[in-house]
């Protein structure tokens, strides 16, 4: 792909706590390089674009790794859970905050490198707005 620019060492370098290639392997992460390029917008992204794709990737990774921690804890890979708001067992209990949770950021909510990813699609305009075209709209097409 020519517009992949980093590379595993890249990647390693920017982000070293995923250095542990017993918790994080290699080829996964080399395996979700490509993937980031192939799913961000370069265009929108500009110079941004190889932090966009190691944020992507880390992400990925960090999802990756959790559903490797459940499945070898016995539980079902691949399971969808939102953010833990409250679990009590016996007399322990524990609750979260929703503070950390970004609005509209659905899945990306689910690591801090995907809240990072997601604040910098919006602060590049990551995809089109729709704007509803009313009597007075001077943009004909909606899209801005």
């Amino acid at each position: 792909n020519p517009l992949m620019t980093i590379v595993y060492a890249d990647f390693i370098a920017a982000f070293p706590e995923f250095g542990n290639t017993a918790l994080y392997p290699q080829t996964q992460i080399n395996f979700w390089i490509p993937q980031a390029y192939r799913q961000l917008n370069a265009f929108r992204f500009g110079a941004e674009i190889d932090l966009a794709a190691m944020l992507f990737v880390a992400h990925n990774i960090v999802l990756s790794a959790r559903e490797s921690k459940s499945s070898a804890a016995g539980q079902v890979a691949g399971s969808v859970t939102g953010p833990m708001s409250s679990k009590s067992i016996g007399p322990l209990s524990i609750s979260y905050s929703g503070a950390t949770s970004i609005d509209g950021a659905g899945a990306y909510n689910y690591t801090s490198y995907g809240q990072r990813l997601y604040n910098l699609m919006r602060a590049y305009a990551a995809g089109p707005k729709w704007v509803p075209r009313t009597a007075y709209s001077s943009n004909r097409t909606g899209i801005l």
